[in-house]
């Protein structure tokens, strides 16, 4: 019964949140994804992130590729501004309208097979250049719309429906994220809504490139067994480095001990997040650290979730451009193109 449109109307008892909003206000339409699917999972905790930090729906801009993934974002924020992109186009996409007006939140929603595979390219560059975006990944190892061939982050020795084995080594985004420069690196899964919502809310309050992995099962292709990303291979086999609460804002830019055993770390926009360490030992600060950990977990066959690492004083995009504060899609004509003097001064400069 998808076609059935959600009722307008709301119970005049829903609790609203601070800038006047019920949780209804941040659902989109009716899903249309398999029963079960782990991305409607996903939908209902960016649902819950966005309800639970008050923030405003026409503030944010979501975009996505092409894929079951990408056909999310229509399942929530229905009142955002939104662009389904062409299949792996969605960062440079993201990034050009983040340049434009640098005053919306950018939600990035794609697929192991729209970002691990025709759009590589484009995820790397995104997270090497620090493009201030909450970018996430709706992992399920299957080219689900076109009947379950693997993707590029199949496991090597995962067995397909049908019974064929991977024999291709995986593409860890996660790693890639790491390596590539990411403030805030995190992997989870669809069926773990604690860990998972909290994940977001940071991500969404990050001021660099944040990267969310999220484990979410293909019922219909790849959540039978000899498969590494079905929903019993996750439980059995998932091993979460930290727990994230999401505090008020704090004051000190340094990450902290809390009384609680727990580690604060502020946030260049006055949020504070606090990890309590599930592994012992674990700085989620520590980027080496956290490749590390990757292969470590790896090795034994283990998926390493949680807050994987974050940067307190993230740079973006725009600080390492030095762009005017002022959007560029307020800015004038005369602002835009000054003429020919100034472009002459620019040009004796660089000589």
């Amino acid at each position: 019964m998808t076609w059935i449109a959600k009722p307008p109307l709301h119970h005049p008892e829903l609790r609203r949140n601070r800038v006047g909003y019920t949780r209804r206000d941040y659902e989109g339409k009716v899903s249309t994804l398999c029963a079960g699917c782990g991305h409607d999972s996903i939908s209902a905790a960016i649902i819950q992130a966005c309800w639970e930090l008050d923030i405003e729906p026409h503030r944010v801009a979501k975009l996505s590729g092409i894929g079951c993934s990408s056909k999310t974002p229509d399942y929530f924020l229905g009142a955002s501004h939104g662009f389904n992109t062409v299949h792996g186009r969605m960062p440079s996409v993201l990034t050009g309208a983040n340049l434009a007006n640098r005053e919306l939140l950018y939600l990035g929603v794609s697929g192991d097979g729209d970002s691990a595979s025709i759009g590589l390219g484009q995820f790397a560059h995104a997270m090497r250049r620090g493009v201030r975006m909450t970018y996430i990944v709706e992992n399920n190892g299957v080219y689900g719309l076109t009947k379950g061939q693997f993707s590029a982050t199949a496991d090597t020795g995962s067995r397909s429906k049908k019974g064929v084995v991977n024999s291709d080594s995986p593409v860890d985004l996660v790693g890639m994220a790491l390596q590539l420069g990411a403030t805030y690196v995190a992997r989870s899964f669809s069926g773990d809504k604690a860990q998972l919502v909290p994940l977001i809310k940071g991500a969404l309050r990050h001021g660099g490139a944040a990267f969310v992995d999220v484990v979410s099962p293909c019922v219909a292709f790849n959540n039978h067994e000899g498969s590494t990303k079905s929903y019993e291979y996750v439980r059995e086999h998932n091993e979460a480095v930290s727990r994230i609460d999401f505090i008020a804002p704090g004051a000190e830019l340094a990450p902290r001990p809390a009384a609680d055993g727990a580690l604060d770390v502020p946030q260049g926009d006055g949020t504070v997040l606090r990890l309590r360490s599930v592994a012992p030992g674990y700085d989620p600060t520590d980027r080496r650290a956290a490749l590390d950990l990757l292969q470590e977990r790896h090795s034994r066959g283990e998926l390493a979730t949680g807050l994987l690492y974050v940067q307190a004083d993230p740079e973006d995009l725009h600080s390492a451009l030095n762009t005017t504060r002022r959007p560029l899609n307020e800015l004038g004509l005369a602002e835009l193109c000054p003429g020919t003097a100034a472009l002459e001064a620019l040009n004796a400069g660089l000589k």
